[in-house]
């Protein structure tokens, strides 16, 4: 009887354990739909440097351990996708679509091309897009509106034609958004200012026309704003608010015009980087801007400032580049240009600057570029 008892437990045991280890076996529908998923992208490519894919994604072996592939410990569904810099060569394929688990996605580095199939709208989870630095062709889907959960947005370095889409405004934690380096047309959209929560703006290098949306000096948040490479017209908005978060500031490179408004400055107190060369302001530089005492960068080139160099300039002690050359300034070069102790480049030709070369410069042992020419100074020969 109790031999009986035994041998009926240890069959107990025994079955338990197979259909705990046939439990693990078994691939859920949920996986396998994402496996399937991945899988249809393989047909996509048409040059796998690596032959990462080729070898390394097989069905011998869990999708959790396919390389770029990352699964949730609880649900164990694929939620980050990184092919980023695999040199792989091909489309995107539809399938990924399915992938509905999804927060990450990066395939940035690569040569993928073509434009971004629709299907790619189901993945409403993503927080994380990086397709920077590829050749995607076609317009910004207006379907990104569907990602409400996304943080960060990099389309940069592609072939993107088109305008800037509204539904690009409208993304509650978005973060990041760089659309530079593509053929972008059109203007900035004036709900640009919706992005309550945007750090770093980056649209340079496209041929975005019209003025800079005033809207835009709303955003609270915003850190770095790069507008530069562009066709932008029209004057600097007037800045409403103390936008205190903004550091860098690039509208270089436009058809920008007028002057710039009195108090702008007043509201960028942590200013580092002021890139406005290659435009068309002219008048004063106003006196605000020497109230930015954490500038490093100032270039100014290129444009029809006019009136001289203020003496407050000494109060800049933090920069390291001072480019003016091709304006209009007139005037002494101030002495207090001696107190920028930090600076390694001073380009100021191609003015009407006279008098003679304070002997102050002789205190900034850290210059490495020099530029007077084509002004009417004297003194000491540089």
């Amino acid at each position: 009887m109790g031999n009986a008892r035994f041998i009926l437990l240890l069959l107990i045991v025994l079955l338990l354990i197979h259909n705990f280890v046939t439990s693990l076996s078994v691939e859920s529908p949920n996986i396998t739909a994402d496996r399937l998923a991945l899988l249809a992208l393989k047909p996509h490519i048409t040059f796998d440097s690596q032959s990462l894919l080729a070898t390394n994604w097989s069905t011998a072996t869990s999708v959790c351990n396919w390389i770029g592939v990352t699964c949730g410990s609880r649900n164990h569904r694929v939620t980050a996708l990184n092919l980023s810099g695999m040199g792989l060569v091909g489309t995107i394929s539809p399938h990924l679509g399915n992938l509905s688990f999804l927060s990450i996605f990066s395939i940035m580095n690569n040569g993928f091309h073509g434009s971004l199939p629709n299907q790619l709208a189901n993945l409403r989870r993503l927080k994380y897009i990086n397709f920077s630095n590829n050749n995607i062709t076609g317009e910004i889907p207006s379907w990104f509106d569907t990602f409400t959960q996304l943080e960060s947005l990099f389309l940069h370095g592609n072939n993107f034609t088109g305008v800037i889409p509204s539904s690009l405004c409208y993304f509650p934690k978005l973060e990041i958004l760089r659309l530079d380096k593509n053929n972008l047309q059109g203007q900035i959209p004036d709900a640009i200012g919706n992005l309550s929560t945007l750090k770093i703006f980056s649209l340079d290098t496209n041929q975005v026309s019209g003025s800079i949306p005033a809207s835009i000096f709303n955003i609270s948040s915003l850190q770095v704003i790069d507008l530069s490479n562009n066709k932008l017209s029209d004057s600097i908005p007037f800045i409403a608010l103390n936008v205190s978060s903004i550091q860098i500031i690039d509208f270089s490179s436009n058809v920008l015009s007028g002057n710039l408004p009195s108090d702008m400055f007043d509201k960028l107190p942590n200013l580092q980087g002021l890139y406005l060369s290659e435009n068309q302001f002219s008048g004063r530089i106003p006196s605000s801007l020497f109230k930015c005492k954490k500038l490093n960068t100032l270039a100014l080139a290129d444009n029809h400032f006019e009136g001289s160099l203020p003496l407050e300039i000494g109060n800049l002690t933090m920069l390291k580049t001072l480019a003016l050359y091709t304006n209009n300034l007139k005037g002494q070069i101030p002495n207090q240009i001696g107190y920028l102790l930090n600076l390694e480049r001073l380009i100021i030709p191609e003015n009407k600057l006279e008098g003679t070369i304070p002997s102050s410069i002789g205190n900034l042992t850290l210059l490495k570029s020099l530029q007077f020419f084509s002004n009417s100074l004297s003194g000491t020969k540089v």
